[in-house]
Parts: structure tokens; C-alpha cells; sequence
């Protein structure tokens, strides 16, 4: 498991009530939603490095 960094996030309270109703539904924490968001929005921007990513099911390329 890759190391995690502790720091303090201010949120506007709508968002945060949002975002735990969202957590809730899904059956996360709020810090694990947080997470799964950013992590699929910079997958989706191609802007996590390798060695963040999740390991592909079927990858088409294998590991070097």
C-alpha cells in the first residue's frame, strides 16, 4: 500500500454535507470519497504517474 500525506482541507459545509451523503451512499468515509474522486478524476486527465495507479484487470501492455 502506497504511503499517505496527512493535511488539513477546508470545504465550503454544502459541499462537505454533499460529499458525505455521497460517501454514505457508496459506503465510504468521507476521506475514502475524497480519495476515490480525485484519484478517477486524474486517471481520467491522464495525470497520475504509474506508480499511483491501480493495477489494470486485463492490462494490454505488460509491467516492465
Amino acid at each position: 500500500m502506497a504511503a499517505k500525506k496527512a493535511f488539513p482541507l477546508r470545504l465550503n459545509a454544502d459541499i462537505f454535507e454533499a460529499t458525505r451523503r455521497w460517501s454514505d451512499d457508496e459506503l465510504r468515509s468521507v476521506n475514502a470519497q475524497i480519495e476515490y474522486v480525485l484519484r478517477d478524476a486524474l486517471r481520467k486527465a491522464g495525470r497520475l504517474s504509474h506508480a499511483g495507479r491501480e493495477p489494470e484487470e486485463n492490462p494490454e501492455i505488460p509491467d516492465e
